[in-house]
C-alpha cells in the first residue's frame, strides 16, 4: 500500500474567501471564462512547491471536473468516494493504488476508480491530472 505524506490542497486561480456572500458567483464566473474556448487542460493549474493545487472547471449536480497538479512526492492518501471517478494523467508520472492493485501511470493514461472502492495516488514526478466525478 502507498504511504503518502499529509498534504494541503490549494485552489489555483480561485481567489475567493469561503463565507463571502458571493463566493459561488465568483467561482462560477471564473469557470464561465473557459466556456466555448479551446483550452489545454494541463495549462489550467500550475505546479506549487511542496503541495497539491487544484482548479474545478465544471461543477454541476450531475458531477464535476477538476484539474490537479501534484509536486514530486505529494499525493492523496487512501480514501473512497461515493461515485465513479475517471482520472486522466495530463503531465508527468504517478503511482495509483486501487483495491490492492498498484499501477504506474504516465501522460495520456486513464483509469476509472469505481464508487466505494479504496484508492490512493502518489507522485513519482511532478504530475497533473484531470478528475471527472460522475454523481448518481
Amino acid at each position: 500500500m502507498l504511504v503518502v505524506p499529509k498534504i494541503s490542497i490549494t485552489e489555483d486561480l480561485m481567489e475567493y474567501k469561503l463565507g463571502q456572500p458571493d463566493a459561488k458567483e465568483q467561482q462560477d464566473a471564473k469557470r464561465k471564462q473557459l466556456f466555448a474556448k479551446i483550452i489545454n487542460l494541463k495549462d489550467l493549474v500550475n505546479y506549487s512547491d511542496g503541495t497539491v493545487a487544484s482548479r474545478m472547471i465544471i461543477s454541476r449536480k450531475a458531477g464535476n471536473i477538476t484539474i490537479f497538479s501534484f509536486d514530486e512526492n505529494e499525493g492523496l492518501s487512501e480514501h473512497t468516494a461515493p461515485f465513479d471517478a475517471v482520472v486522466t494523467i495530463l503531465d508527468g508520472e504517478c503511482e495509483v493504488w486501487v483495491a490492492g492493485q498498484t499501477y504506474q501511470m504516465k501522460e495520456g493514461d486513464t483509469i476509472i476508480f469505481p464508487a466505494n472502492v479504496p484508492h490512493a495516488l502518489s507522485a513519482i514526478t511532478k504530475f497533473k491530472m484531470s478528475l471527472t466525478m460522475i454523481k448518481e
